[in-house]
């Protein structure tokens, strides 16, 4: 895999945690997540996606879902701009990575010279502080390398607190010049079931609808990111798929407090 700037290497720091470092065990995690994916009849491949960021075991299924609606279309993917919240870093705005590639056990992703200097002129700033502790867009790319390939070239970027408005002028400016958009965030945190699953429900529906004010700030964890795409959803008409709508106890965690995962494509 080729470095598509002349920065350093960002190092992985999810790896071992939130999934295998063992890049062989990745492999077939992730292979195995993507085959055994719920998919949804009918759609077109879509222009972005909305995936869930946590640890494999509690979200893997749901962001394969979002993955293997690009799947059909992989060698499409050159270009891939992520969109994701700053959980440990304070943020105003959006922060692109100065590193020129970003390490996985999969092999380093390269960053793409032209994304970034789109994002520049949008706005954002080059911050590897942001991106430095953060797992939300990292857990992402043995997905994306399982689908499209090794050459494809990536823009992660942090976004914090940012109108909607802003955002969407972001997510458009550099979506105009992507192949791909990925919006990563988790839904409600740390209730039980039966709330989390009324929580999400009506987060999905605001999100189906693509009405952004209608998502509060403790409804998704990646809330600027993901109230800007569904901003910019709401202005071009998108069409809004729900692909898979669980939570942690669907998958492998304790019913009495649970996060929620959802995935969407958007733009099919």
């Amino acid at each position: 895999m080729r470095s598509r700037t002349t920065g350093g290497v960002r190092a992985t720091v999810a790896a071992g945690t939130f999934y295998p470092s063992n890049p062989d065990e990745l492999t077939a995690m992730v292979d195995e997540l993507l085959d055994g994916a719920s998919t949804v009849a009918g759609g077109s491949v879509p222009h972005a996606i909305v995936v869930p960021h946590a640890g494999y075991v509690y979200s893997g299924p749901i962001a394969a879902s979002g993955y293997a609606t690009i799947r059909p279309a992989a060698n499409r993917f050159r270009r891939v701009a992520l969109f994701g919240p700053a959980h440990f870093v304070p943020l105003d705005g959006a922060a692109v990575p100065e590193a020129g590639a970003w390490r996985t056990p999969l092999g380093d992703v390269g960053l793409d010279p032209e994304l970034r200097r789109v994002a520049l002129d949008a706005g954002a700033v080059a911050d590897d502080a942001s991106h430095a502790p953060e797992h939300a867009l990292e857990v992402q790319l043995p997905f994306l390398l399982r689908v499209a390939g090794p050459d494809v070239g990536i823009l992660p970027v942090a976004l914090g607190r940012v109108a909607s408005g802003a955002a969407a002028d972001l997510i458009e400016a550099v979506g105009e010049i992507a192949d791909l958009v990925i919006v990563s965030t988790d839904l409600s945190h740390y209730h039980d079931q039966e709330t989390a699953r009324r929580l999400d429900r009506r987060t999905a529906d605001a999100i189906l609808a693509r009405d952004p004010g209608a998502i509060g700030p403790e409804d998704a964890c990646g809330v600027f990111a993901l109230r800007g795409m569904v901003e910019l959803a709401r202005r071009r008409a998108l069409g809004v798929r729900l692909l898979d709508l669980r939570t942690s106890a669907d998958t492998a965690g304790d019913p009495s407090r649970v996060v929620g995962y959802g995935a969407f494509a958007i733009g099919s």
